[in-house]
């Protein structure tokens, strides 16, 4: 048995940008970052960021679109996924991204504490 799950809660990285792929299906790829705050050898503070590739399909790419915006505080339940390319020199690449499953917009930079919920399809 295995189990692929990934939690987070952070900080939307930029404003979604929604496309539209074969038979209209709604897709949104946008980074998101989360800070973690740990204490030096020294005793002092420091924040340190990671920045994670999260993808959002059908109404939740709609849902993210109309709600967030970036800065605004998102969590998000979802899946690890690597997928391979070439690149025009006919390199190889590999990118690692989260395919969200769940999304709930806990703040907006706004102030508007309101919520919405999604579900993928």
């Amino acid at each position: 048995m295995s189990y692929n799950k990934v939690i987070l809660i952070g900080n939307a990285g930029k404003d979604p940008e929604i496309h539209h792929i074969d038979n209209g299906i709604a897709v949104v790829t946008m980074p998101v970052v989360t800070t973690e705050r740990l204490k030096d050898r020294n005793g002092e503070w420091r924040e340190m960021s990671e920045w994670h590739n999260v993808v959002f399909w059908r109404s939740l790419a709609e849902s993210v679109d109309k709600y967030v915006r970036k800065g605004t505080q998102i969590f998000i339940e979802g899946k690890l996924r690597t997928r391979s390319w070439e690149d025009q020199n006919g390199q190889k690449k590999y990118i690692t991204e989260i395919v969200a499953e769940t999304l709930k917009v806990l703040s907006r930079r706004d102030n508007n504490n309101s919520q919405q919920n999604g579900q993928q399809n």
